[in-house]
């Protein structure tokens, strides 16, 4: 009988995929999935529709990207972090920020190698340093600050340790690292000979007094870093999946050899769309920022309202909330209770946590604020339904 292979048979289907099919099930409020129901600038789109009709972008892209794009790239690492950036050599345009995440991997770690990562983590990064034959090392954040023990970090790092991920803002807690944890890390980094991959895919969703810091940024830490991002997010055109690496010429050359059997190359006219993203000015980055701002507030407030105990993100555009006060299972438990009684859908995050560790969120609920203000009004309106002890 044929069977798949068990490199994928344990994986089963994303929670998402759960949460979404549930949701629809339910016509419940998806407050899930991260994916705004709003459109991306008008520009970026007629940028992209103008290449469509050119009548020569419809074929092959290179594979590594539209110089266009990798030049627009080079100019926003320039202006947002100083960085001097050559887009022949040291950018490689990818399927999204996953893809890159599984290039990364694959093109830089053997198996065996040790791959250290943060969670909460992003759902992808796990199978694939399992799909690499690496292992996975574990350092948890815990509620409510979302930091991570300094001397737990320490211990992971061995002689064994080829690469640490790190996601900033982070997704899905909405914590934005500071200095002083990326100089331990850095630090840690050239101590152990380790490649740092960064995903920065929420790099322009900050709030307050928040700062991004590029780990590529740090003394000595360019060379051994390999940068992800997209512009899914901050334009708001999560379908059209296109992401890049920036790193130094040999890494990035890594991670080209393993993605050029993966996709060969990402979708052609869509990229001049990113590059005339990355050309707006300053002016849409900080309104950008106040949207967003505006409605973390208000699901911050809307979920403190319902009984629940919000912490307030300080970026990407996801709430973390503890529901002990008005639920007694765990946090899968709530996410069926809360979609198809309450009519809100969110995101139970033991599924972003190592086994040994699911204790520590499973009280906890993520909450997806990308939404339009009459969505954001339904759920609340729906969650105040919710019975207070």
């Amino acid at each position: 009988m044929a069977h798949m292979a068990q490199r994928v048979a344990g994986f089963g289907t994303t929670i998402f995929s759960e949460i979404n099919e549930l949701a629809a099930q339910h016509n419940a409020v998806n407050l899930g999935q991260g994916k705004p129901d709003f459109e991306g600038p008008a520009s970026i789109i007629q940028a992209t529709s103008e290449a469509l009709h050119a009548g020569i972008y419809n074929q092959y892209s290179p594979g590594n990207g539209i110089p266009q794009l990798r030049q627009a790239i080079a100019d926003h690492e320039a202006a947002f972090y100083g960085l001097s950036i050559d887009p022949a050599r040291q950018i490689t345009i990818t399927v999204g920020a996953t893809e890159a995440i599984a290039a990364a991997i694959l093109g830089l770690t053997d198996p065996g190698d040790e791959v250290i990562i943060f969670e909460p983590f992003y759902d992808s990064y796990v199978p694939c340093i399992l799909m690499a034959g690496g292992v996975p090392r574990y350092c948890p954040l815990r509620p409510p600050t979302w930091d991570f023990d300094p001397d737990e970090l320490r211990s992971l790092f061995n002689d064994k340790t080829r690469a640490i991920i790190i996601n900033t803002p982070h997704n899905p807690t909405g914590k934005v690292y500071s200095h002083a944890e990326l100089s331990l890390i850095a630090d840690l980094c050239q101590q152990y000979n380790v490649t740092a991959i960064t995903d920065e895919v929420y790099e322009h969703i900050i709030f307050d007094d928040a700062r991004h810091i590029t780990l590529s940024q740090l003394p000595g830490m360019f060379e051994r870093t390999l940068k992800m991002s997209s512009i899914g997010k901050s334009f708001s055109v999560t379908g059209w999946k296109i992401g890049w690496v920036i790193g130094p010429s040999e890494l990035v050359t890594g991670v080209q050899r393993a993605r050029q059997f993966m996709s060969f190359a990402v979708a052609h006219p869509l990229q001049f769309g990113a590059a005339h993203a990355l050309t707006l000015p300053m002016s849409y980055y900080e309104e950008l920022q106040t949207l967003y701002q505006a409605k973390r507030d208000q699901m911050v407030q809307m979920l403190n309202a319902a009984g629940l105990k919000a912490a307030t993100p300080k970026g990407s555009y996801f709430v973390m909330a503890d529901f002990s006060a008005v639920f007694e299972g765990d946090d899968v438990a709530f996410a069926k209770w809360l979609t198809a009684e309450v009519g809100v859908a969110c995101i139970p995050p033991t599924f972003f946590y190592s086994p040994t560790n699911k204790h520590i969120v499973s009280k906890q609920a993520r909450f997806a604020f990308c939404k339009s203000d009459a969505v954001l009004a339904l759920a609340a309106e729906r969650l105040n339904s919710i019975p207070k002890n």
